[in-house]
């Protein structure tokens, strides 16, 4: 893999919980640096999945967002897949002279892009990940994680009994001698792929919680229930990978009868809650990370802070020479 050292340019990225203004901030410093966003957020890069993923519609873009729309709701999209797609993303911009501005609050996904990390490309059609899965869909997701804790405790003590296509994973791992839980154990201390900096949004957390339930209003309102029918349509409920987003996941049980509507809302406002917390233990393991408070500076303090810090911000000395970054 390429060394940092022969990376030319700088990577900004804005990272931060869900429901935090991420994705304003990133857009107002790509537009103030004529760049564009790339988006960092493992649901995103679905196809039609819209409003439960807060995905900025189309016509209210003030740049270009890549790695959205990318998959149908059937293809296992793996972080191997996005690392290969958005470093081609970034690698463009770079060749143009601008400062690509990542955004998003999927801490794995980041670090593929920015770090570097190899990840086993995997057999999709593999006879064991069939095996594994089929056992899945026919004794359900906890006898699947039962399993691996019989055999890897450790892994399966940091992967969700949901989270089905991880648990898959770290089954194939063990089939092959290796142990998820120890490739895991290094995420925060690697090598960089990019120069980067990485600024991360923070709040008290109530008020993040308030955010975050609002938010999930706001999605009812814009017609998450009717985005969910229509994937259903597609085929969300086979999809292994897509299907297990928060909001996504539990209008599908409501609308199969396990639960009302309104306990559909409340999981998904509870879920996000423990989603946020987990993100921002993600960011606070990763020391390069330079928070920012949104409550005492404000949308625009922020901005000025990152544009601030980036304009002077020396380009990194390469082999090849540097790139003019357009600042």
């Amino acid at each position: 893999m390429t060394s940092a050292a022969t990376v030319r340019g700088r990577v900004v990225a804005i990272a931060g919980p869900t429901a935090s203004g991420k994705s304003e901030l990133a857009e107002r410093v790509a537009v103030a640096f004529k760049s564009e966003v790339i988006s960092i957020d493992a649901m995103q890069v679905y196809r039609g999945m819209d409003v439960g993923t807060a995905k900025t519609p189309a016509d209210a873009r003030r740049c270009p967002l890549r790695m959205v729309d990318v998959a149908d709701i059937g293809d296992d999209y793996s972080v191997r897949l996005f690392q290969r797609d958005a470093r081609a993303c970034v690698d463009t911009l770079l060749a143009a002279g601008r400062i690509p501005v990542l955004c998003g609050g999927t801490g794995l996904y980041l670090n593929a892009v920015i770090d570097e990390m190899e990840f086993p490309a995997g057999q999709l059609n593999s006879e064991s990940r069939k095996r594994y899965e089929a056992m899945a869909a026919e004794q359900g997701p906890q006898a699947l994680h039962d399993l691996l804790a019989e055999r890897d405790p450790k892994s399966a003590a940091i992967i969700h009994p949901n989270n089905v296509r991880r648990v898959v994973r770290a089954l194939e791992m063990s089939d092959e001698g290796r142990s998820y839980a120890a490739h895991h154990a290094g995420l925060h201390t690697r090598a960089a792929h990019y120069d980067t900096r990485i600024w991360a949004l923070r709040m008290d957390r109530s008020v993040l919680y308030e955010r975050i339930d609002a938010r999930v209003d706001r999605m009812f309102e814009q017609g998450l229930i009717a985005e969910v029918e229509g994937l259903v349509a597609q085929g969300l409920g086979d999809a292994i990978t897509a299907l297990q987003a928060i909001g996504y996941k539990e209008v599908v049980a409501a609308l199969d009868g396990a639960m009302t509507m309104d306990e559909a809302r409340e999981q998904i406002k509870m879920r996000t809650r423990r989603y946020a917390k987990r993100q921002l233990s993600w960011f606070r393991a990763d020391a390069r990370v330079e928070w920012l408070d949104v409550e005492e500076l404000g949308m625009d303090g922020c901005t000025e802070a990152i544009l601030t810090s980036v304009r002077t911000w020396k380009e990194p000395t390469s082999e090849k020479g540097c790139a003019d970054g357009t600042v």
